[in-house]
């Protein structure tokens, strides 16, 4: 409720923005309409179809040579069925904000408060330092929710630069996260990033309390309530000949008596565009976790490799096929997708051969659109 009494408070102050003073406002509108239909092959067959609209409303107001106001305001709306037949159809659906922010900004400096989407990092598809997003790298659209909060962001001359952030009320788990937020808990940290060599590379810091209560795995008696987190991540990316990247991260929770106090995350990664034909790109990442008691012992471990290779058939087509493998319980995730763009519209073709739950990494909220055998239809629109 209470993130709704902002949303709203930041959509007035958006539209008392964009009220006559004598600036030049400029509008825009667009969003992307969405269909989906998927079909699994599991115990009980089940379908899967939906339509989802992601209307976007943004405004950009000059005050003065090189300092410049903009916002943008976006819903997220779908609606979904599935069921094994007509009689037995399971219908859901939501309507909830996407976006609302605005943001102040200069050549070299921006604060931008609200709702919003934050990530970075060097790695593609098994990244360590996903903090506050939870982007499926198999989802065609890549979506993700945003967070609450403010984000400052200044660039150097020679494009180093520094980031702050203050975020407030997202009591959600996001990426690799398992336990939430503490409900009215602020969250702050920041991060360095700086040129190197034919690359750039980073350090990042990240605070926040846990909700001990609402562990999804059970905690000692007598655990207390708010335990503080505190990640630090460093990340770099190179281009020598074929591009090469590296993310980490070591978090630190303070459990009174549950062991797993610490999570280090290295993640490998390298890519090259082969000269044939039109050009065949392979990217591939390897990730390794580890969940332990202190910050050099060895605990609970995940090893996880990602490979995709991606061939351009001409000017509106494109084939990719993505496989991850879980060292550790041994599952193995397959999709092959074809892809087909017009200026305005996006049609894929997805077939998959997965686990019956597909979880490719911990954190990760559970979804049925890949899980197990099967195949998915969808149609984009942008306007």
């Amino acid at each position: 409720m209470k993130r709704r009494r902002f949303a709203s408070f930041l959509l007035l102050g958006i539209l008392s923005a964009a009220s006559p003073t004598g600036f030049c406002v400029e509008f825009g509108v667009r969003g992307q309409l969405s269909f989906w239909l998927a079909a699994h092959d599991r115990p009980v067959s089940e379908g899967s179809s939906g339509l989802r609209y992601i209307p976007d409303f943004s405004l950009k107001k000059n005050f003065q040579p090189g300092l410049a106001f903009d916002a943008e305001v976006s819903v997220n709306a779908y609606g979904a069925l599935q069921g094994t037949s007509f009689r037995d159809l399971e219908t859901s659906g939501k309507i909830k904000p996407y976006r609302v922010w605005v943001r102040i900004a200069t050549s070299r400096f921006e604060a931008r408060l609200g709702l919003q989407k934050i990530n970075f990092g060097s790695a593609m598809l098994l990244r360590p330092l996903m903090w506050f997003d939870s982007i499926d790298p198999n989802d065609p659209l890549q979506l993700t929710e945003g967070v609450y909060g403010l984000l400052l962001k200044y660039t150097f001359l020679n494009n180093a630069n520094v980031w702050l952030w203050g975020l407030y009320g997202n009591d959600e788990p996001a990426g690799w996260q398992t336990i939430p937020t503490l409900g009215e808990s602020p969250e702050f940290g920041g991060r360095v990033q700086i040129p190197s060599f034919s690359g750039e590379m980073a350090l990042s810091f990240h605070h926040r309390r846990l909700d001990a209560d609402r562990s999804p795995e059970p905690l000692p008696p007598g655990e207390k309530d708010a335990v503080p987190e505190d990640r630090i991540g460093f990340d770099g990316k190179w281009d020598i000949g074929p591009g090469v990247w590296v993310e980490a991260g070591l978090t630190r929770q303070g459990f009174a008596y549950f062991p797993l106090k610490y999570q280090k995350t290295l993640s490998l990664g390298l890519d090259y565009t082969f000269s044939l034909g039109h050009g065949l790109h392979l990217l591939a990442e390897h990730l390794e976790f580890d969940a332990s008691s202190g910050a050099w012992t060895r605990g609970q471990t995940l090893s996880l490799t990602a490979l995709t290779l991606d061939y351009p058939l001409g000017l509106l087509d494109r084939i990719q096929g993505v496989v991850f493998h879980n060292w550790t319980n041994g599952d193995w995730y397959r999709l092959a997708t074809w892809k087909r763009t017009y200026d305005r519209w996006s049609f894929f073709l997805i077939g998959f051969w997965n686990p019956a739950q597909y979880r490719i990494y911990a954190g990760q909220r559970h979804s049925n659109l890949f899980a197990g055998k099967g195949f998915q239809i969808m149609a984009v629109f942008n306007h």
